[in-house]
């Protein structure tokens, strides 16, 4: 197990393994120095272990934040605990390669200080790669009584996520762009995954035809183009990507605020005209001014680290109170935030709530001559009051990159036919208007395509529901090859009483080593492995766990 700077917890100590002689050395994390400071030679319980790696977690950023002289740390074990073995501080060092060494640096990963190897001894802690590798290889599940997994991803999902899956064996069907609803009913009655972004709708009249269906990625982080409701009622989860874009939509805000405060889209357009018009009216740094989020998630919270950097002062405003990072400070209202702010974004899903959140009443609340930027969802902003106050001067520019209603596909027109406000939304001075590039970069597609396909793949190979965002959340650790006569079962449910009982019954005549069940709502997801299961009582699993009435959807793997 490495623990390092970027850790985001410290692991607890296990005395078994723990408990030892530790060389603590306090060194300069400069490339000048190359020789430690000082060090001191502790015989450590777990608990004093758990507080040095504490230490060791927090000092570099303290270091880095406030006080660049203070050393680093390098925490090291030198032998299993025996007060009868005392070595010198030179065979301790000349050893520490080949013991269990924790490193933090002052730099996050790109430390000048020194380094040794670190070699995980066997634990139970999941994500320890030594730990994993000595694990017997997991067992490749395959689904009973389907035949070959059949996917259609739509609307040009990122080749890696493509390659996950084709890789796999599933049969992948590729498309670029969305398709009319008509189309996506034909095409959706075979499948049982269909993978999505933004612009293809998931509707009770289309999920109702997908007799198959077993599972829906959104390679995005929006998911209210699908019908969440419906789909967890039939037993079809419903993965996304809630974390992969983050970065790449604040940074765009960034762009975008320094964009709007020097009025560089309208310089472009008038230099693309052949109009020289080198101005400083009304152009301003962002340093000093404040910039106001609206719903400080995992994108608002970026931009405020973003912005912060930048010399801009942060105030946000959510439903629930959320812990602050750096200096912003959260406002108690929606009308506290528009009326101390110089730029507003917005950062908020598609909700009945969220319904032109900005509207006229809002935007005379704003300060005169504020900015608006609104990349989140397209129904948040009442377009038509934003174009009133931008042409009464209230509003001094805007930045949009979502719309009410949008083109289904790249080339497609994007005016008064779409929304009968184009033509004059696009005839204001200092907008920008981007077409939905919010989470467009090649590092965001390639991290939302690992993550939602790595998702799918576990859900249909193991039945894995974590971070599924319709269905209860519910896993167990991996069969192995070692487990050759095992299964695993899977029966998603209506959420009434007795239904344990009746499936226990069904698989009372085999060992059930491992059961797990959770509930969301009226749905309830329950997975269960058993041993002693030969090939013939596969299918008998199968049609018990499918003629209880509880039933929505039986799965069995192995």
């Amino acid at each position: 197990m490495h623990w390092t700077g970027n850790s985001h917890r410290v692991p607890p100590s296990t005395p078994k393994l723990w408990y030892g002689r530790y060389l603590i050395i306090l060194h300069q994390s400069r490339p000048s120095v190359s020789h430690p400071a000082s060090f001191w030679l502790l015989d450590m319980s777990p608990a004093a272990l758990d507080l040095a790696a504490f230490a060791c977690f927090f000092l570099p950023r303290i270091e880095k934040s406030y006080c660049p002289s203070i050393p680093s740390i390098l925490l090291t074990q030198q032998d299993q605990y025996n007060p009868h073995i005392m070595s010198s501080a030179q065979d301790i060092t000349g050893a520490s390669a080949h013991g269990r060494q924790l490193e933090v640096s002052a730099s996050l990963g790109l430390s000048t200080s020194p380094t040794a190897t670190f070699t995980s001894p066997p634990s139970s802690f999941a994500r320890a790669g030594t730990a994993l590798a000595q694990r017997p290889a997991p067992k490749l599940l395959k689904p009973f009584n389907t035949q070959d997994i059949k996917i259609l991803l739509l609307e040009n999902v990122n080749q890696t996520g493509k390659d996950i899956l084709t890789e796999q064996g599933y049969q992948v069907e590729a498309l670029k762009t969305s398709l009319p609803e008509d189309q996506l009913i034909e095409k959706i009655r075979d499948v049982h995954v269909i993978g999505i972004r933004s612009k293809t709708k998931l509707t009770e009249k289309v999920l109702r035809e997908a007799k198959n269906l077993l599972v829906i990625g959104c390679f995005c982080i929006g998911t209210n183009q699908v019908n969440l409701e419906y789909a967890a009622a039939h037993g079809i989860a419903v993965f996304n990507s809630p974390f992969a874009n983050s970065r790449s939509v604040a940074e765009l805000v960034i762009a975008e605020i320094i964009t709007l405060a020097r009025q560089l889209g309208d310089r472009s357009n008038e230099m693309h005209r052949g109009t020289w018009n080198k101005v400083s009216s009304k152009c301003w740094e962002i340093r000093g001014k404040t910039l106001g989020i609206v719903g400080y998630g995992h994108i608002g919270s970026q931009l405020s680290v973003l912005a912060e950097a930048m010399g801009m002062n942060v105030v946000y405003y959510d439903v629930v109170n959320l812990m602050a990072l750096g200096t912003a400070t959260q406002v108690p209202t929606l009308e506290a935030l528009l009326e101390e702010a110089d730029f507003v974004t917005l950062h908020v899903p598609e909700l009945p709530e969220t319904k032109n959140l900005i509207s006229t009443a809002q935007l005379e609340k704003m300060k005169t001559g504020a900015y608006l930027i609104n990349a989140s969802r397209g129904s948040v902003v009442d377009i038509q009051a934003l174009i009133n106050a931008m042409r009464s001067g209230k509003i001094a520019g805007a930045a949009l990159d979502v719309y009410p209603n949008e083109p289904a596909a790249n080339g497609d027109y994007f005016n008064s036919s779409l929304n009968t406000w184009g033509e004059d939304l696009r005839s204001l001075n200092n907008i920008i208007l981007t077409p939905h590039i919010g989470g467009s970069t090649e590092e965001a597609q390639r991290a939302i395509g690992v993550e939602v396909a790595e998702a799918l793949v576990r859900y249909i190979n193991q039945g894995t529901t974590l971070n599924s965002v319709n269905l209860p959340e519910v896993n167990l650790r991996s069969l192995t090859l070692d487990e050759p006569d095992h299964a695993r079962v899977i029966y998603i449910h209506r959420n009434v009483p007795g239904v344990l009982r009746r499936v226990n019954e069904i698989l009372g005549n085999h060992n059930v080593d491992k059961q797990i069940s959770d509930s969301r709502g009226d749905i309830a997801y329950l997975m269960a492995d058993v041993s002693s299961v030969k090939a013939e009582d596969i299918k008998e699993i199968n049609d018990g766990l499918d003629s209880l009435s509880s039933r929505i959807m039986t799965r069995v793997l192995y």
